[in-house]
């Protein structure tokens, strides 16, 4: 079997974890097929070595123009690829000749940001979305809330999607925070109070503005109980420099000096901070999978995430779900699990028991069978350890 997989947004935030991830297991557990992967040598150097049967195929044309539609076939043709893996949804494979597996990571821009732009534009790019789905030889949507997005805005037959789950990367399992740890943070950010903390990109759909109101109004509550005087709320994503509402919210909610913004941290630096805060927020109005609350649960850290989209998918009965659209239940969950210490053991608990659920292995495993009747080899089920997928 010959596979291309595309790996140019391999720095991009989400699917640059997934393509490594995938990548990654596919060395692990496959030395036999030939991989052609598509993208340039500093875009691998991220997943580290792979047996002789991966190959690097240095294509650096970005998408969406011309030559990378004639190019990216060129490519596949040179190869003799069976099939080429499509690791996201937005862009539109053309010419292609082979065909290719299409992961579908979420249809954010058709829900919740639905009403974003002309309404020209809107129908174009649901037209031209619609056409990769429709195409496809087969999809893969990372949770059963994306899939059934897919069915129900592309009326796409349930038989052509395949739900492979997302798991956290294994530098998230490496432990607890040591001392030294500790210390790098203390030192480093002048981080050494207690925090709650929201990791993860910042973008309207991920509600921050709310979180930062009701760290506001939690603030308030715990001066009245005499609790937590100290307590602050660590912000890492985005340059909070192209977010000025956030600045803004932080001004009128009075919390100034309580609310830090520490921008994009190492993954080696963020395990830190997951290990170390008080409880993981993330309250977001829209997630096709949602990682950051089992990466914080791979901590022990409790976490307070929405009662919405995938996420009670993903967090089962490890978490306190809420509204993410009122600020006084995100307030209240919050407030519960800081001053609740059965209630925190109980998350603790579960939160372990919920990551084992997921795994890269058991996940690739599925993609493998796809691979394999996508180019019409014959191929069983795998039987491998992890969440039922389908």
């Amino acid at each position: 079997m010959r596979v291309g997989i595309d790996i140019r947004p391999i720095h991009d935030f989400g699917v640059g974890t997934y393509i490594r991830n995938v990548v990654r297991t596919l060395g692990q557990l496959d030395q036999f097929s030939d991989y052609f992967l598509i993208g340039g040598r500093d875009r691998v150097r991220e997943i580290g070595k792979l047996p002789p049967n991966f190959h690097i195929v240095p294509f650096t044309v970005e998408e969406g123009s011309p030559r990378s539609y004639i190019g990216f076939a060129q490519v596949l043709r040179y190869y003799q690829c069976d099939l080429v893996h499509i690791p996201h949804l937005y862009w539109t494979p053309l010419y292609l000749p082979c065909p290719y597996v299409l992961t579908v990571h979420d249809l954010l821009d058709f829900m919740y940001r639905a009403h974003n732009g002309s309404g020209m534009r809107r129908a174009a790019q649901r037209y031209l979305t619609h056409r990769v789905i429709s195409h496809a030889a087969r999809i893969l949507a990372v949770s059963q809330f994306t899939k059934m997005d897919i069915q129900r805005v592309f009326k796409v037959p349930e038989s052509q999607i395949e739900v492979v789950y997302n798991a956290i990367d294994d530098r998230f399992r490496f432990g607890h925070a040591t001392d030294a740890d500790r210390e790098l943070i203390a030192e480093r950010y002048q981080c050494n109070y207690p925090f709650l903390l929201y990791a993860g990109r910042i973008s309207p759909h991920k509600n921050v503005v709310r979180i930062i109101e009701a760290f506001s109004a939690l603030k308030a509550e715990l001066e009245k109980e005499g609790k937590f005087p100290d307590l602050k709320l660590i912000i890492i994503g985005d340059e909070v420099s192209r977010h000025p509402d956030l600045r803004r919210t932080v001004i009128k909610s009075g919390v100034q000096n309580d609310v830090r913004f520490l921008g994009f941290v190492p993954i080696e630096v963020l395990r830190i901070f997951y290990d170390v805060a008080k409880v993981f927020v993330f309250p977001s109005l829209y997630e096709g999978f949602g990682l950051p609350p089992l990466e914080a649960m791979a901590h022990g850290t409790p976490v307070v995430t929405s009662n919405t989209s995938s996420l009670p998918e993903v967090v089962g009965n490890a978490a306190v779900l809420v509204n993410p659209e009122n600020v006084f239940e995100i307030m209240r969950a919050l407030h519960k699990v800081l001053v609740d210490p059965p209630l925190r053991e109980k998350l603790k608990r579960r939160g372990y028991e919920q990551v084992q659920r997921f795994s890269w292995e058991a996940s690739v495993q599925r993609i493998l069978h796809v691979y394999r009747e996508v180019a019409g080899e014959p191929a069983a089920l795998p039987t491998a350890t992890g969440v039922r997928q389908a």
